[in-house]
């Protein structure tokens, strides 16, 4: 029986990649029309290196990526940069078609849900108020809470806690195999692979089930609960 649905954040409720990546391109243009003197496509390309080595919640990497182009941060192009790319994140963080109406289809099923993700609080609690989805959730556990990071049984033991259920009362939804399904399934829960939000082209997920679709977590609960 089937009571709780844990998901991951970001590319499983919302685009988080297609969101990260307009607003680079949009800080660079923005710094590029303010003066510095760059190439737009080899400079996201080195600003997404920055973020691969220091995470993608780095708030300080076009301080680094100025460091590395001019040698110092110059507060005209960092302030017409970050301008742009805080414009670009609230016009691209959206939630995946479908995400409000299943949230809200689950809730009447009287699903409980749970949120586990590897960003820090206050930009995923940030991210879940954008969405407008912050009322829904029973739980929300971040790297702040549990100090790892997925595949750690740690913050799914948190959840579980939270939730008060085990782990056959629980599914996992999350689009990063080596992190949300290995993480999940060793604890034992039951893995559904968000397949609408893989970037990188994923050919076994290693997930109970791949939905192209959010709504379809619908229809496995429906099915497991029959049983």
């Amino acid at each position: 029986m089937i009571k709780a649905v844990i998901f991951d954040l970001d590319n499983t409720l919302l685009d988080f990649v297609t969101m990260k990546r307009e607003s680079v391109r949009n800080a660079l243009v923005a710094m590029s029309e303010a003066g510095l003197d760059i190439d737009i496509e080899s400079s996201y390309k080195e600003v997404m290196h920055l973020y691969e080595e220091g995470g993608w919640e780095n708030q300080l990497v076009f301080n680094d990526f100025l460091r590395e182009k001019i040698g110092y941060v110059d507060y005209k192009y960092l302030a017409a940069g970050v301008m742009a790319y805080r414009k670009a994140k609230a016009d691209n963080l959206k939630a995946y078609p479908n995400v409000h109406d299943t949230l809200e289809e689950l809730t009447k099923k009287g699903i409980k849900l749970a949120i586990v993700s590897d960003a820090p609080s206050r930009e995923a609690w940030m991210r879940i108020y954008a969405l407008g989805i912050h009322d829904v959730f029973d739980v929300v556990v971040t790297f702040d809470d549990s100090k790892e990071r997925k595949p750690s049984p740690a913050p799914f033991k948190l959840a579980l806690g939270k939730l008060n259920m085990s782990k056959d009362d629980v599914l996992m939804v999350g689009d990063w195999p080596e992190r949300d399904v290995v993480g999940a399934k060793n604890m034992g829960i039951r893995t559904i692979f968000a397949k609408y939000g893989d970037h990188f082209g994923v050919e076994e997920s290693g997930a109970n089930w791949d939905i192209e679709d959010i709504s379809d977590i619908i229809s496995i609960i429906d099915d497991i609960n029959k049983e």
